[in-house]
């Protein structure tokens, strides 16, 4: 059995921070990429941000400078720290886990609403 559990999602303001965090179990968690993807109403579901196994990283233009991914492998948990955020970072985030760096990701959280007002 394997879970991606998100939290910290919630409401701000724009210009506002907020941090996500991913609890895995039911895997290696060592061998895993792990990553962030994110969904609006109405648009395609695009890739935020990855980490690798050896903890390198990767961000969408859209975030990178506002966006830091991490992972704690003692705690089997990754994490999205979210800086000056924008009304259009708005959507929903799922945590996702891979082996193999494959195209669609084997593993997928239940997802955490973030909404930016205005």
């Amino acid at each position: 059995q394997v879970q991606l559990v998100e939290s910290g999602g919630g409401l701000v303001q724009p210009g506002g921070s907020l941090r996500l965090s991913c609890a895995a179990s039911g895997i290696i968690f060592s061998l895993y990429d792990m990553g962030w993807y994110r969904q609006a109403p109405g648009k395609q579901r695009e890739l935020v941000a990855t980490i690798s196994s050896g903890a390198g990283t990767n961000y969408a233009d859209s975030v990178k400078g506002r966006f830091t991914i991490s992972r704690d492998n003692a705690k089997n948990t990754v994490n999205l720290q979210m800086n000056s955020l924008k009304p259009e970072d708005t959507a929903v985030y799922y945590c996702t886990a891979d082996r193999r760096r494959r195209i669609t990701p084997t593993y997928w959280g239940q997802g955490t609403q973030v909404t930016v007002s205005s």
